[in-house]
């Protein structure tokens, strides 16, 4: 994956394997905890699906209201859109306005790192059965660790070892930290993951 054409597509497929996933799930599974600490699964899926709905024009006008506070703003649509109808946040996912979208100065490589770790935020509480691509995977790993992408979550992987144990990846040395690379994504962003998932002192 080393251009923009790849990455898109990976973008796309994401987001299209997210869509698939969250169609068959019931209203209560939507309020469902997600990882994101205080944002149910709808939260999450009305956050990051925000270029769906808004304009560039429309964002920047609410942003303004926010006094260009993101998190602020972050917040406040995703309690507001989170009460849309499940049906609507899948569509949602499946726009083609969310195959193309990438954020301020992110590029695909953000887009995909949006789309992979918000997508785990939902489907590990849920225990559905996806599973991020090999190649995928190993472009969002390498983002956040020698791409320097865990510093925007505060966590320090200095003097670390970080080992995948489902695919062939691997980041630094020290004690080492062992999971498979969706498990080791989610930490490096600072999440909390159900007892036993990975082997090591956490980050």
């Amino acid at each position: 994956m080393t251009d923009d054409a790849d990455l898109q597509r990976a973008v796309a497929n994401e987001f299209s394997a997210l869509a698939d996933l969250l169609d068959g799930i019931s209203d209560a599974e939507w309020d469902t905890p997600s990882l994101c600490e205080g944002w149910r699964i709808r939260e999450v899926v009305a956050h990051f699906t925000m270029a769906a709905r808004y304009s560039e024009e429309q964002f920047m006008a609410r942003l303004r209201e926010c006094e260009f506070d993101f998190t602020r703003l972050s917040n406040e649509i995703a309690r507001s859109d989170a009460e849309l109808a499940p049906a609507e946040l899948v569509a949602n996912l499946r726009s083609d306005i969310m195959r193309q979208w990438t954020p301020p100065g992110g590029g695909y490589h953000g887009a995909l790192n949006h789309v992979v770790i918000h997508g785990l935020d939902a489907t590990v509480p849920l225990g559905l059965p996806r599973h991020v691509p090999e190649e995928t995977m190993r472009v969002v790993l390498n983002d956040l660790t020698a791409g320097g992408g865990h510093s925007n979550f505060g966590i320090d992987i200095e003097g670390r070892g970080l080992r995948a144990t489902d695919l062939d990846w691997s980041y630094g040395s020290g004690a080492e930290l062992r999971g498979t690379g969706e498990d080791l994504a989610l930490m490096i962003c600072g999440r909390t993951l159900p007892a036993g998932r990975v082997e090591g002192d956490p980050l």
